[in-house]
C-alpha cells in the first residue's frame, strides 16, 4: 500500500498588523485527459467539481478526500471521484450546484447547459439540456433553485426559468460594445442582484428582478479582461480579478474603489480571485512564478505565496464556502485539493 504524502507549504513574509494564513497541506486527487478549466463547490461543501477541455466533468465528494488525504488509510485506496459526466462536445467552462438538490450544471464551448443529477450512480449524460445561441462561459443558479443565467458571447447575461427554459433578456440595457462576452457571472447570496465580469474589463451590476443594469463600473480592469467577479456575503462588496494583473474590492453602493490587491501577475488566463470561507483571505495566482498568493482581505497586505505544486501556472482556484480548503486546477489537467493543517 502507498503511504500518502502531503507537501507542506510554508507562511512567509507576514506582516504586524495582517492575519497570517494558516499552513495548508495539498494532494494531487485526479488528471482529466486534457486541460482543468474551471470548479465549483456545492453550497454545503460537501462535494466539488471540475470540468476540462477533454469535455468531462468529475465529481468529488470531499469527505473521501480527506479520508485520502490521512496518512495511514487502513481500507485501501480511497477514490474520491463518485461521478464522471460525459455529455459535451466541447470544453467546460463553468459549472454550478443546484442551490437544494442533487443537480449540477454545466456551460460548455458547445453553446448549452447540461443538467445532471449526481444522486443517481449509473447517470453519465444529462437528463435535461439548454441550448443556448453562445458559448456559454458561465453560470449561476439563483439562490432559490429556479432561475438561472448564463454569462455568454453575448454582452448581457441569458436568465432562463429552470421549470419552463424560458428566457429573458433585459429590455433597459446598456450600449456595450463589440468586446463585451462575459467571462463571468455570479448572484449574490439572497439573488436580489448579479454582477458580471466582461472582456471588454467591465464589471457590471444588476438587479435580479428587473435584470436592468444599475451600475456599470466600465474601466475596472482598464482595457484587460475582467475575468472574474464575486459578491461577499453581506452583498456590499464585489472582488473582481482582470488581466491588468489587479484584484480588486468595489463597494456597490457607489462604485468606489476601496482595495487593491496587487503582487500577483495574471495577464495569460481567465484567472479567479476568491475569498477564503470567513472572508478574512483573499487567494489568487500568480502565473509567471507559479504560486498561489494570499493576502489579508482588509489591510491587502501579502500574507503568503505558496509553489502551487502544477506543472505550469494554474488555471482555476476556487475555495470551499464552508471550510479551510480550496481546489486548483491547470493546464497539467491536474486537480488538486488543499486544507488548512489541523
Amino acid at each position: 500500500m502507498m503511504n500518502v504524502y502531503c507537501e507542506i507549504s510554508a507562511v512567509q513574509d507576514t506582516k504586524g498588523s495582517s492575519k497570517s494564513f494558516p499552513k495548508h497541506e495539498t494532494r494531487h486527487l485526479s488528471e482529466h485527459k486534457n486541460i482543468a478549466r474551471c470548479a465549483r463547490f456545492s453550497p454545503d461543501g460537501k462535494f466539488v467539481a471540475t470540468g476540462s477541455a477533454d469535455t468531462s466533468i468529475k465529481l468529488f465528494e470531499i469527505s473521501k478526500i480527506k479520508q485520502m488525504m490521512l496518512p495511514d488509510s487502513k481500507e485501501g485506496p480511497v477514490r474520491p471521484v463518485i461521478r464522471t459526466f460525459y455529455d459535451h462536445v466541447q470544453p467546460i467552462n463553468d459549472l454550478d450546484f443546484h442551490p437544494q438538490s442533487t443537480v449540477l450544471i454545466s456551460g460548455a464551448k458547445d453553446n448549452t447547459i447540461k443538467f445532471f443529477d449526481f444522486s443517481k450512480a449509473t447517470a453519465k449524460r444529462a437528463f435535461r439540456v439548454i441550448q443556448d445561441t453562445h458559448n456559454v462561459r458561465s453560470v449561476s443558479f439563483h439562490p432559490s433553485g429556479d432561475f438561472l443565467l448564463a454569462g455568454t458571447d453575448h454582452p448581457i447575461a441569458h436568465l432562463y426559468d429552470v421549470n419552463t427554459f424560458q428566457c429573458y433578456l433585459s429590455a433597459n440595457t446598456p450600449e456595450i460594445g463589440v468586446n463585451g462576452a462575459i467571462n463571468q457571472v455570479r448572484y449574490s447570496s439572497t439573488g436580489g442582484m448579479y454582477v458580471t465580469a466582461s472582456k471588454d474589463g467591465a464589471i457590471r451590476l444588476w438587479d435580479g428582478v428587473s435584470a436592468s443594469c444599475v451600475r456599470a463600473i466600465a474601466d475596472a480592469h482598464g482595457t484587460a479582461e475582467a475575468t472574474s467577479a464575486c459578491f461577499t456575503k453581506d452583498q456590499r462588496f464585489v472582488l473582481s480579478c482582470g488581466k491588468d494583473s489587479a484584484v480588486k474590492l468595489w463597494e456597490i453602493g457607489t462604485g468606489r474603489l476601496v482595495k487593491q490587491y496587487l503582487g500577483a501577475t495574471h495577464t495569460q488566463f481567465r484567472c479567479q480571485a476568491v475569498f477564503n470561507d470567513t472572508e478574512e483571505f483573499v487567494l489568487s495566482i500568480d502565473e509567471p512564478s507559479n504560486e498561489i498568493v494570499i493576502w489579508d482581505a482588509l489591510t491587502a497586505d501579502k500574507v503568503a505565496k505558496w509553489p502551487s505544486n502544477h506543472i505550469g501556472a494554474p488555471r482555476w482556484i476556487e475555495h470551499s464556502p464552508t471550510e479551510a480548503a480550496f481546489i486548483s486546477c491547470g493546464t497539467d489537467r491536474s486537480v488538486r485539493f488543499w486544507k488548512e493543517n489541523l
